[in-house]
This record gives C-alpha cells, structure tokens and sequence, in this order.
C-alpha cells in the first residue's frame, strides 16, 4: 500500500461526488458520533500509528470485530482512513489514517474545541430562514448580533469565540518568534488580551500593548491581572477605524482582523500602519488566507454572517495582501506558511 500523504494538506475527496458529499451533510451528525467515538476510544490514534490490522484493533480497544469494520468503514467513507484488503478475511483488513486525525478530532469535537464555542454563538437567527436572508427579506437581528458589537455583552461574548481559536495561532508566531520577539508589538485589535498574553510568556524580552475598543478595556485589564507578566502588557484605548494608528512601537500585528472588512477599508488600515511605523519596524499579518482547507475550519461564520451585512467576512488569498503590501510602499514582503499563515513585510 503506498503512504498516505504526511504533507499537513488535506487530503483530495478521492473520487467522492456532489450525490455523496450532500448524503454525508445531511447525516453530519451521525459523522459526528463517529468521529466522537473514535476519539474517544483510542481508535484514532491507533490508525494514526498504522498502518494496523482489524483484528490487532479490535483486541487492543476491547472491540467487536465485524462492529469495527463497520465503524472503520464509517472513518472511510469520511475520506479520512486508508484500507487494504489482502484477504477475504475481515480481520486481515489493514488500515491507516491518511492524515494525523486525533489532533484534528480533538480540536473539532473535544471539550474545549473552537467548534463547540462557535456553537453558542446565535446561529439559529439564520437556521431554517437563510432563504428569507439571501433574499433580503430578513437579517440576523441587532439585538442577537451586531457588528462591530454594539453592547458590552456582545463584545465579551465575540472576543471570547475569537481567543478560543488562539490555539494554532500562537503556534505559529511562536515558530516565528524572530519577528517579534524583543520587541515592542502593538497588536492591533487585540481581542481580550489572550495573545498578548501568551506572547510575552514566550519571550521575556517582548512587551504588548493591545489596541482595542474602549469598551473591552475591562477584559483586557482582567486578563492582564490573571498574567505573571503583567508588567510587559499594555491596554491602548482606541478606533482603528477613527484615528491613527499609534506611533513607537517596533511591530504591528493584525490578528484575523483585515478579512471582516472590505477591501478599502483593509487597505485603508494597512496604510495607517504603513505610516506609523518607523523605518526598519515591520508589520505582522495572521488571517484565514483563502484556501479549501480555511473555507472549510472557516464555514461556521460564513454561514452565520451571510445574516449580517456589516462584516463582510472575506477570506483573501495570500496574494491579495501581498499586492496589497507592496503597492503601499512596504519592502520584502513574505508568506510563511504554517498551522496559520504569517504574512511579514518592513516598513523602509
């Protein structure tokens, strides 16, 4: 059996079309079931170290063969499993995961998964009426959600959803920790203070100060207090969409900002940064870049927001911000790739 790809790319749907993709949405919550015990029980993570037989699984998970099959073949038609067949016998099949699955399970349907907290957000406004919605005649109601958040409730509860997906985030700039580390970072739109958190915890040199409305200042202070960093954390009070953007600060870090708004009013912003920054400081971009991969960890919001037309939500491709950079004067402009993609430029 030739290896599965190892890449970190999703797999291709090998061959499943539209009649079989829609069958398996309309049963998602039976997928999810599966997918929850497979979780649970160790079966990922047995098929993540394969490749292994059916019947080396079922002695080691305490299973019922001809049930695990059955199972297994649930995992396959998720595209997720490989299996080879050498024999009639059902207890010779051998099977391997094509791509490392308990990780990705454990993010989606574990007890603290961005999925679980995006759940709570106010979806049923759309549920069942999206063809009142994309047809004018109805939107997700002020009161439930607006944008930007018009109530201290809404901002606490959207900057809550927005640091529960910090996990790969992090991740990633720590991997990249040149661009930042030691410095003075100014990041932009900061949510709660959750990253600036876990930045200066992984460097002792950095400081962060979080820009962000008025009304979050609050949370941010409360998180600030919770950190043993404190004293390298800063709150900066402001509208990055009313006033320029503040001065002295070595890195500007746009987190899962620049897709909610339109295209101007990206560049718009990109262009404040472009001239508060000092010569030789730099700029840091982390977005849901435009991928099949980021539609899909992606899809919650834009089924949610096609209710409301204020946040745009447009994921972009990595190109558009390098564009974007460059024709505003920006010098050495990079994608890193990873969990989640850094776009870097320097202001010259």
């Amino acid at each position: 059996m030739s290896g599965p790809p190892r890449s970190g790319h999703p797999p291709s749907r090998r061959g499943l079309d539209a009649r079989g993709l829609f069958s398996l949405l309309f049963h998602g919550d039976k997928a999810i079931d599966v997918i929850e015990t497979a979780y649970e029980t160790g079966l990922l993570r047995a098929l993540d170290a394969g490749p292994v037989s059916l019947d080396e699984l079922a002695t080691s998970l305490e299973m019922v063969p001809m049930r695990l099959y059955k199972l297994l073949d649930c995992l396959e038609s998720l595209g997720v499993v490989e299996r080879e067949q050498p024999t009639d016998a059902i207890a010779d099949a051998r099977y391997r995961s094509c791509e490392p699955l308990e990780r990705a399970a454990e993010l989606v349907v574990g007890t603290e998964s961005i999925e679980r907290d995006r759940n709570r957000q106010p979806w049923r406004e759309v549920h069942g009426r999206l063809g009142e919605i994309v047809r004018g005649r109805r939107s997700v109601s002020h009161d439930a959600f607006a944008w930007p958040p018009a109530t201290p409730e809404q901002q606490r509860r959207f900057e809550q959803s927005m640091a529960a997906g910090l996990g790969p985030i992090v991740e990633s700039l720590a991997a990249a920790r040149e661009l930042w580390g030691g410095r003075r970072v100014l990041d932009v739109g900061g949510g709660d203070g959750s990253l600036a958190c876990e930045l200066v915890a992984r460097d002792p040199d950095v400081r962060v100060d979080v820009l962000n409305l008025p009304m979050v200042e609050p949370m941010v202070r409360e998180r600030i207090a919770r950190s043993p960093h404190a004293e390298r954390l800063g709150f900066v009070a402001g509208d990055f969409l009313e006033a320029p953007l503040p001065p002295d600060y070595d890195v500007h870090l746009f987190v899962r900002v620049l897709h909610d708004w339109p295209a101007e009013t990206s560049r718009t912003l990109l262009r404040a940064s472009h001239d508060a920054l000092a010569p030789g400081s730099r700029i840091v971009i982390t977005e849901e870049m435009r991928t099949p991969a980021r539609l899909a960890v992606q899809f919650f919001w834009t089924y949610f927001l096609v209710g409301v037309d204020a946040c745009v939500s447009r994921l972009r491709e990595a190109e558009w911000y390098r564009d974007a950079l460059g024709t505003l004067g920006f010098a050495s402009v990079e994608v890193r790739e990873g969990g989640f993609d850094l776009v870097t430029a320097i202001r010259p």
